[in-house]
């Protein structure tokens, strides 16, 4: 193929020299059930013209949020992003640049990523924040390997109310590094006993808070319970927003704090990209993953910005790596920041009683519908209803009457036996024609 210089005889030599006899063998470890088995059902080939149409096709088939009533959530929200985030974040020195390495030439890059630090921060309860992570899930895994690294085992316990994506990303490390992961089931009421469950060989406890039922979860005694056996808590959390109101995790004794960073700056974009936050108590910093943005001064004595405690893997110091992640979402980290700024402390607040208030209307109105019952007694802006049919098709039904009413917990607990539930999320976005349009085509599905 032109495209590929590669011979037969190039590939046996390189699979020899790697150990394996067949090219298959390198995708042993994943299972066989998410392999593809031939080629994908597409053309062979067609034109750039052609491939236009069958692309514009294709996504002419998606929803917008902005579209139609809109109520998913379950870690990816829809928020108001004022214009001027765009505006900002499109301005070549900081949509072309790439990475920081050069403080010397990088010092408005650097700033940003400071900033954006002391925010998270502060947001969170913490005493430090690295410069971002790639996305939730991979900030909360990593999390746990920071955790096994202080405490020096490698068990971990994770809360059957963390999101099952982050709960899957932290299952597959722990996995490929034969750590013993205990992973409670599902728990829709926050009823669960997690603190039976820590014992002398736990590393961290990982809950969520508002969890991915919604409920919002006291960590305060689980920290307790967890310190006093050694191990560390690792708070997380999905909707940056609920910080603007709710108890962040380092007030309520959490060692780590990790979550998604989406719902401020960064629209929806059909899944991405997000930006992932982590932040922690000084003492463990040496152990943090990801890139470190520090203040210092220069040979004049002014002050400038520098990477810091770069244990990378890419860098000198490669066996001592706290990480795999050598990158940050700088861009969306930025959005994060300046959307952060522009609303300000009071702002924030703001904004997150409107979420909650608007979340307490419709869970009102859902829970006068007869055979709706709502099982989440204390929220924020997200909750989770009991449906008298099944919660997928139902969403789907509703979906043609122009409301995107929720998520199924099936689609992300398949053979859970959560078939008749949905996880609802109203944020600032939803008007009263909006909650008004839910509980008519519900009422009319039921």
């Amino acid at each position: 193929m032109r495209y590929l210089p590669l011979d037969g005889n190039d590939r046996n030599t390189m699979l020899a020299r790697v150990g394996v006899s067949h090219i298959d063998q390198l995708f042993e470890d994943i299972p066989e059930r998410a392999r593809i088995s031939g080629l994908l059902d597409l053309p062979r080939r067609q034109s750039e013209i052609e491939v236009e149409r069958l692309l514009g096709a294709m996504a002419s088939r998606n929803v917008a949020a902005g579209s139609t009533a809109f109520f998913l959530g379950a870690g990816a929200y829809r928020h108001h992003i004022p214009a001027s985030v765009d505006h900002l974040i499109q301005r070549s020195e900081f949509l072309t640049s790439y990475t920081p390495y050069q403080p010397e030439i990088a010092q408005g890059t650097l700033q940003v990523l400071f900033e954006f630090q002391t925010q998270v921060a502060c947001l969170t309860g913490m005493e430090v924040a690295n410069a971002s992570m790639y996305d939730g899930s991979t900030a909360c895994a990593e999390a746990m390997l920071m955790a096994h690294r202080l405490t020096r085992r490698n068990k971990a316990v994770l809360s059957g109310g963390l999101h099952p994506q982050y709960a899957d990303v932290a299952a597959t490390l722990a996995q490929m590094a034969e750590d013993p992961i205990v992973r409670l089931p599902p728990d829709c009421r926050a009823s669960e006993d997690i603190i039976a469950q820590i014992d002398g060989e736990t590393s961290c406890v990982i809950v969520q808070s508002p969890d991915f039922f919604g409920n919002l979860r006291d960590l305060t005694p689980i920290a307790a319970a967890a310190h006093a056996r050694g191990a560390l808590v690792i708070g997380v959390f999905t909707e940056a927003v609920a910080l603007g109101l709710v108890r962040p995790p380092g007030q309520m004794g959490c060692d780590i704090a990790v979550g998604e960073g989406q719902s401020i700056g960064n629209a929806l974009n059909f899944g991405g990209p997000f930006v992932g936050l982590l932040a922690t108590q000084t003492r463990n910093v040496r152990q943090m993953p990801g890139r470190l943005a520090g203040e210092t001064v220069d040979a004049e004595g002014k002050r400038s910005f520098v990477l810091t405690l770069s244990t990378r893997e890419q860098h000198i110091r490669r066996e001592k790596a706290t990480s795999n992640i050598c990158t940050n979402s700088g861009l969306c980290a930025l959005a994060f920041s300046i959307h952060m700024t522009l609303l300000g402390q009071t702002g924030l607040q703001r904004l997150a009683r409107v979420n909650h208030y608007n979340a307490v209307q419709l869970a009102k109105q859902l829970a006068a519908i007869r055979g709706v019952e709502v099982l989440t007694d204390s929220f924020f802006n997200e909750f989770t209803i009991r449906t008298p049919r099944d919660a997928a098709g139902l969403v789907e039904e509703l979906a043609g009457h122009g409301v995107i009413a929720g998520l199924p917990v099936s689609r992300l607990l398949p053979g859970a036996g959560l078939d008749d539930l949905i996880v609802v999320a109203s944020t600032e976005t939803n008007t009263d024609h909006d909650r008004a349009a839910y509980v008519s085509a519900l009422t009319k599905c039921l």
